[in-house]
């Protein structure tokens, strides 16, 4: 029992003892004892968050507005006759590299370097900073991609606009000046602070900027290459030329669909804050009204018109509900985001005939999808976001219209009247794919044939 007691009471003694004899020791477990002191401002790190949570919005945006050009190739397909597919899928993949390119080589730059209010950037390629240096809210590299998709996703529009008549090297030669030069200079005068931003335009994620941009070109090029062989009788009557593939137009739908979350989510360009993500998600529920609004719209009035309902009106419904809610998809409440998605619809199921009557061929539906659909949503702006307004919305519509017009109607006759635009119309007869693509989609069912 002695023992015990004598260690009960030498053990603790030994290690005071231990401890004085080691200052350094005692004064480090002082320091872990005494409260945490702040360091100075100047000498604390950075917070890295708010720069990876952007950027990786940027990515994932991009990558899900790139997953659109998959969209617009599928659309496309189903949407015109089975002798043109490989041609369609061939101008997408195509147009999709060349704006990769171009938009590195010049365009960025012209849309975002040194446009100071004025109306066009600098010339040059973009240059990406060293990535153990760079700062600021976001990578260099991870903004220039997304917008990168964006001028993508204008050229495809005229694709769908002209299919079945042109041939691919005037319709790829189109697409270097419109995404290099047209798409990106138009561009500067928003998003890159140029005039129109000074004035106070306002086009949240591009249903101006990008979708009546490449409508503008697309009804230009449309009017100029004349419609496919047949499309239209001798007395004006309009003939059926149906598509190859409703399944592959649905699919097509649904992964535009899928990808305009990226496209108007991503615009919000943050999400480093509690705010910014809300903003996200907030833009994601009023794309997602607008475009099923735009759906059942086409539903209602195509079955109320016509007696029975269409499944290429349904499918531009949605479409032309996205391309409304573009220009404003955060402020908006959840009833303004379907009444503005809604009235989408309607257009498409108007303006498509009044395009027939016209004798205007548009083998998608993207004019009345992304041009007439894209300047309402332009105009329905002020409805819900007070710092616009309906005088500088128009403006703004009106500007984007005369210069893509006026540049793309002298790319469009050059072409024409040097390398020339059209097949010959036994090629058209044939179908581009076995003219000019050498691979058809359907060879099994191709005229001439035979299997055993």
């Amino acid at each position: 029992m002695k023992l015990e007691t004598l260690a009960r009471w030498a053990l603790p003694a030994l290690a005071i003892a231990a401890l004085l004899a080691e200052p350094s020791l005692a004064q480090e477990m002082a320091q872990e004892a005494a409260p945490a002191v702040e360091a100075p401002a100047a000498e604390a790190a950075a917070d890295p968050y708010p720069f990876i949570l952007n950027t990786l919005l940027f990515l994932i945006g991009g990558f899900l507005v790139m997953w659109m050009a998959a969209g617009f190739a599928m659309l496309e397909a189903g949407m015109v006759r089975s002798k043109n597919v490989s041609m369609q899928c061939l101008k997408n993949i195509s147009l999709y590299s060349i704006a990769g390119l171009l938009y590195w080589v010049v365009g960025y730059n012209l849309m975002y370097e040194g446009v100071d209010g004025g109306f066009i950037g600098t010339f040059g390629p973009k240059v990406f900073p060293d990535p153990a240096t760079e700062t600021g809210d976001y990578s260099a590299a991870s903004d220039w991609f997304f917008q990168m998709v964006f001028c993508a996703t204008a050229a495809s529009i005229v694709s769908g606009t002209v299919a079945e008549r042109i041939k691919l090297w005037p319709f790829l030669a189109f697409v270097v000046v419109l995404t290099g030069f047209i798409y990106p200079i138009a561009g500067s005068w928003k998003w890159g602070a140029g005039w129109l931003d000074e004035m106070g335009f306002a086009d949240f994620a591009g249903s101006t900027l990008v979708h009546s941009v490449g409508g503008w070109a697309a009804l230009t090029g449309a009017i100029i290459i004349g419609a496919r062989k047949g499309k239209f009788g001798p007395g004006g009557q309009v003939m059926p030329l149906p598509g190859s593939s409703m399944p592959l137009a649905t699919l097509g739908t649904f992964i535009l669909w899928l990808g305009w979350f990226g496209f108007n989510g991503a615009s919000q360009l943050a999400m480093g804050t509690i705010s910014d993500a809300a903003s996200v998600a907030t833009i994601f529920a009023n794309t997602n009204l607008a475009a099923a609004a735009g759906v059942v719209a086409a539903l209602v009035l195509t079955q109320l018109m016509y007696g029975k309902v269409d499944l290429t009106m349904a499918l531009n419904g949605a479409l032309a509900g996205l391309v409304s809610i573009t220009a404003e998809p955060l402020t908006p409440s959840p009833a303004w985001a379907i009444i503005i998605g809604a009235v989408g619809g309607v257009i498409v199921v108007f303006v498509v005939p009044l395009l027939d009557k016209l004798r205007i061929d548009d083998v998608v539906g993207a004019i009345p999808v992304h041009l007439v659909a894209g300047i309402w949503g332009t105009l329905a702006v002020p409805l819900t976001n007070a710092e616009a307004s309906f005088g500088t919305q128009i403006v703004g519509i009106a500007a984007y219209g005369a210069f893509t017009v006026a540049v793309s109607a002298v790319i469009w006759l050059a072409l024409k009247a040097t390398v020339g635009l059209r097949p010959s119309e036994e090629t058209e007869l044939l179908g581009l794919d076995r003219a000019e693509v050498g691979v058809e989609a359907y060879p099994e069912f191709g005229a001439g044939t035979v299997r055993a």
